[in-house]
């Protein structure tokens, strides 16, 4: 394999329940990891700082974004999310896969930022089933919901923009296809030069 981790970025609409499909691809696929965001909002009822996000102030995340310490950020809904670069680039030196759960706007920074990065964008089986798991989680108010359903939209729109694209009508089948797509990266030729030439000199 690569001395250097794999990279992958998984972007959907808010309510796709991208983040639900990861954390159930890292259990099943090893040396695989989930990356911990930064954010700016305040944690939920069942959040904990450094489980599901690193909590920080709006004013530090600001302090972090003029210092370069962010491989991607973005303001997503008047909250910064954003990826902490030596965090990354040190997990990836060290040989782990990472995947980056963010959306569009992060996506395109870290493809621009890291060439060879593997885009996977996770549609919801249609737009009225995206908007009745936005509702039924309970959390946000009308307006809310139809900013989140606005963007949706737009998100939408960039799937061209991935490399991969698997639908989340069904959990284990979703997740299935997503472990199938990391495995088939790791098992590209480029990917494991330094395995097949050893290999191959025992032939010669």
């Amino acid at each position: 394999m690569s001395s250097s981790g794999l990279l992958f970025v998984v972007s959907a609409p808010s309510g796709t329940g991208k983040t639900t499909v990861v954390e159930q691809l890292v259990k099943i696929v090893p040396t695989l990891e989930m990356s911990r965001s930064y954010t700016s909002r305040p944690p939920r009822s069942n959040e904990r700082d450094g489980v599901d996000y690193n909590f920080v102030s709006r004013q530090e995340f600001e302090e972090r974004i003029a210092r370069g310490d962010f491989l991607e950020y973005a303001d997503v809904f008047g909250n910064y999310y954003g990826t902490g670069k030596a965090e990354t680039e040190a997990r990836l030196a060290s040989g782990r896969d990472l995947v980056l759960v963010i959306d569009v706007q992060g996506a395109r920074q870290v493809r621009e930022r890291r060439p060879g990065t593997v885009g996977i964008f996770v549609l919801p089986p249609s737009f009225q089933v995206l908007e009745h798991r936005l509702r039924g989680r309970s959390q946000d108010p009308e307006a809310a919901i139809q900013r989140r359903l606005a963007t949706a939209r737009s998100e939408v729109s960039a799937v061209s923009e991935y490399d991969y694209v698997v639908i989340n009508d069904e959990l284990d089948r979703c997740v299935t296809e997503l472990r199938g797509i990391v495995l088939a990266e790791r098992a590209r030729r480029d990917r494991r030069a330094n395995v097949i030439v050893p290999i191959a000199k025992t032939f010669q």
